[in-house]
């Protein structure tokens, strides 16, 4: 055994280690190099993934409780026409349908999220816990483990249960850390004996910002320029208290991981020449990702962030910072609480420096940063407004990761591209372009020395996607929504994204261009089949719209022709 003062120094001698690689991240070097052929190392793990909100549908059955999303949803104009998750995919209902594409995708892992009002309908556990919730996660995990798929198990991807909400005021509120902690307790002892990798929160930032200052996601909170920071604060904790009731109680006996899941888009400075430029692009970067990785790492706000916020709190003629304050004790807590980081990623901007107002009227989180994001115009963007297929600036974000936080584990838990599209299209080259391109960076990236271990195509199914309804679809499988069954079809990048899964990369430009030709040709005759297949549903359709309106119109022009009768005998 070290003496305690060894112990000291090397612990000093890894954080100066820590904050010196904080500083090795070149902003000048951008490198636009060509397709690298080559596979990833043994052992990596490719997945699919999905939420519970999104995918389950069953929103009021088997004993679930209300969250926020059933009750946000329900809302008329909050979501786009007026769509909800009540059924979505009927993921509730299709697990064994659901395991078996992942079986025919060769997946080694399978991310998905617990759905807390479904298994604590209340939130609360000393109040009910659900038996049948378990069952269906049980029944899921079982089902993984038999066709040797890995579960990866979020905690929180935004569901929080609605009386949490109207009782407390949800992440407002300092209680929610002991809320959330019992109910993940409650999942290390149910599932803990076969799921061995835990993800604690999926992008906060969206719960934090979207939730809290915009209002887009549910809550639909407009708390402008405190309701994200206050919130970020509390999941920080959350996190923090939830990976140490794991490493004190489960880790020995069930020997797990627990980390989180940060998404963060990547800034890259207009101008690499400018300083100014550059410190725009890294505040960019640190209020998204490091606003909730450097405590997690660090034990404290990123001091950018700090800096900001706290000199446009003064000149608001505000007493405190309206970024809350971690203490002493809190930062010891909080820092080193992660065993993997867990990467969402979807795209990039540009970013140069601007000045905003610091009036109180005009403090918000998007303010605070003194940033413009732009986009270059040639960038491909097929489906959401804001995701532009930008695939160097993912290779930039992880080696971004591995020189701030040490070169952690890194788990990719989402990237992937949507479309939006009024009618069925199987043959998505644009998404096959994109996972190519994106996952040749990643591998770019592990060439680089960034510590990747697995990969989550995101995602495995079309969903309900949040403010957007049904109209975006970011799945490898198509679902017809408007088939009470929820058929699922695969497009074509479900063939191409196995073809990467079972030679673990990209062997050589032949036979990746092989692989490209051989899945269009598939989906071609598929998109066929399923052109013929909602046909029924397409008739019953028109007859319920046309038939009606015939009907309606043969009778005003009867009417019309009896009143021109009746003047000519007049």
């Amino acid at each position: 055994m070290l003496p305690r003062c060894a112990v000291s120094v090397c612990h000093v001698l890894m954080l100066v280690l820590c904050l010196s690689a904080a500083e090795d991240f070149d902003w000048t070097k951008n490198d636009h190099s060509s397709f690298y052929y080559g596979t990833f190392p043994a052992g990596f793990s490719w997945g699919a993934g999905s939420s519970a909100y999104q995918t389950e549908g069953a929103w009021d059955k088997d004993g679930k409780g209300l969250s926020i999303w059933d009750v946000f949803s329900h809302k008329k104009g909050k979501i786009q026409l007026n769509e909800t998750g009540d059924s979505s995919c009927e993921g509730y209902y299709k697990v064994k349908d659901d395991v078996s594409l992942m079986k025919e995708l060769k997946l080694n892992h399978y991310r998905f999220s617990i759905s807390w009002p479904r298994l604590v309908p209340t939130g609360i556990k000393s109040e009910h816990i659900n038996e049948k919730g378990i069952q269906h996660y049980e029944q899921l995990i079982d089902h993984l483990l038999e066709n040797n798929i890995t579960p990866i198990v979020t905690l929180y991807h935004w569901d929080l249960p609605q009386v949490l909400q109207e009782k407390y005021g949800g992440w407002q509120n300092i209680s929610m850390v002991n809320h959330f902690n019992e109910f993940a307790n409650l999942c290390f002892e149910r599932f803990g004996n076969r799921v061995k990798h835990w993800i604690t929160f999926n992008n906060p930032w969206s719960v934090a910002v979207e939730g809290y200052e915009t209002g887009e996601h549910a809550p639909g909170l407009k708390l402008r320029g405190t309701g994200a920071y206050r919130a970020a604060h509390h999941i920080i904790k959350a996190h923090a208290k939830v990976w140490h009731t794991y490493d004190t109680q489960w880790r020995a006996k069930q020997k797990g991981l627990v980390g989180i899941s940060l998404s963060g888009d990547w800034g890259e400075p207009v101008d690499i020449s400018n300083q100014k430029d550059i410190e725009a692009a890294e505040r960019y970067v640190q209020f998204y990702l490091g606003w909730f990785a450097t405590p997690i790492f660090h034990g404290d706000y990123p001091q950018v962030m700090k800096d900001f916020i706290g000199r446009k709190s003064v000149q608001q003629g505000l007493g405190a910072s309206r970024l809350p304050a971690f203490s002493p004790q809190e930062k010891s807590y909080i820092k080193g609480t992660c065993d993997f980081l867990g990467v969402g990623h979807f795209t990039t901007r540009y970013i140069t420096q601007k000045t905003n107002p610091s009036g109180r009227s005009s403090s918000s989180y998007f303010s605070d940063r003194d940033l413009a994001e732009l986009v270059d115009p040639r960038w491909p963007d097929p489906g959401s407004e804001w995701l532009y297929s930008v695939p160097w600036g993912f290779r930039r974000l992880l080696n971004f990761v591995k020189t701030q936080y040490g070169n952690p584990m890194v788990y990719v838990t989402e990237n992937g591209v949507s479309e939006k599209m009024l009618c069925t299209e199987l043959c998505d080259d644009w998404r096959i372009q994109y996972y190519k391109d994106y996952i040749n960076e990643m591998l770019k990236a592990i060439k680089d020395g960034v510590n990747v271990k697995g990969y989550t195509a995101w995602s495995l199914l079309d969903k309900f996607e949040w403010d957007e309804g049904y109209s975006e679809r970011f799945g490898l499988y198509y679902v017809d929504f408007r088939n009470k069954n929820k058929p699922r079809y695969p497009k074509a990048s479900v063939q191409f994204y196995k073809r990467i899964i079972s030679s673990n990369g990209f062997p050589n430009q032949r036979e990746v261009e092989n692989w490209r030709r051989k899945a269009v040709e598939t989906c071609s005759s598929s998109n066929q089949l399923l052109a013929a297949d909602p046909l029924t549903s397409h008739m019953e359709m028109v007859t319920e719209i046309v038939v009606p309106t015939v009907c309606t119109l043969s009778i005003l022009l009867s009417a019309i022709f009896l009143m021109f009768l009746l003047r000519r005998r007049n």
